[in-house]
């Protein structure tokens, strides 16, 4: 599943903003990648950044979009994920804020986001970050409709090192506000495993400047969990796979200690 707005960034050569891997998933879980992709509009070019930028952590969240098609499986779960890069539009900003549009990230000039006329970022808002945030909201309310139960599991990836410092983590749990319960479950569950360290709330901690779970799971008092993992413990198939089966077990046990299913 797929889908495609009509607008004058996104041309027919252009992939759809957003994908929606597994979409007749039935388990209570509903995974969400909003920083999955890489792509770029092809009016935008190279977004003015230097070769090889469009692969590091600052475009893309590393490794999370095939960790999440392998979660989605394990968990028989629809993953929506978003194909453009965070350079573009970054889905987990409010489109509002200064930073949905990067102009500097880790240190790396984004070129083409500077000076953007109020046209020119709406028409990304358009095209990229309302289309997959829809799409979102509309499979937790037609599931909500039938009255089959929601856990949102955001999916992103952390650089092992930013600013000079090692993140020692191997995950992270992310929570704020709303049904904390399953985010406070799911990290007990992985902190069973004792080959492995368990960030809460590190190497981010949930607050304002978060958008997607906010928006979507606080007001319908659904549980969450923002999940981060290391990047170079996903960097290839064989750590994607590891992981997803470590997650899919942790939530699985979150689930059935909260809620029985």
């Amino acid at each position: 599943m797929a889908g495609r707005p009509a607008d004058s960034l996104l041309g027919p050569d252009d992939p759809v903003p957003f994908e929606v891997f597994n979409a007749a998933g039935n388990s209570p879980f509903l995974l969400i990648g909003d920083h999955a992709g890489a792509a770029v509009p092809r009016t935008l070019g190279n977004l003015g950044v230097a070769p090889g930028e469009m692969d590091r952590h600052i475009a893309i969240d590393i490794g999370v979009r095939e960790m999440g098609k392998a979660l989605a499986r394990l968990l028989d779960a629809p993953f929506v994920h978003q194909v453009y890069s965070r350079l573009v539009i970054d889905c987990n900003r409010a489109p509002a804020r200064d930073d949905a549009v990067p102009i500097v990230s880790d240190g790396s000039r984004i070129a083409c986001n500077e000076n953007l006329t109020d046209a020119a970022r709406t028409a990304r808002i358009e095209a990229i970050h309302t289309p997959y945030h829809s799409a979102t909201a509309a499979l937790i309310d037609a599931r909500a409709a039938a009255d089959r139960p929601t856990i949102l599991l955001s999916l992103h990836s952390f650089t092992p090192r930013i600013d000079g410092t090692d993140r020692h983590w191997d995950v992270g749990i992310l929570h704020w506000l709303g049904n904390t319960a399953f985010a406070h479950a799911l990290r007990d569950a992985l902190t069973e495993n004792d080959d492995i360290i368990v960030g809460d709330n590190v190497p981010y901690c949930m607050d304002e400047t978060d958008y997607t779970v906010p928006f979507h799971a606080f007001g319908r008092g659904i549980g969450y969990a923002e999940i981060e993992v290391r990047q170079d413990l996903i960097g290839d198939p064989d750590g994607r796979h590891s992981w997803a089966v470590r997650l899919s077990q942790a939530a699985r046990r979150a689930s059935t200690q909260l809620n029985g299913f």
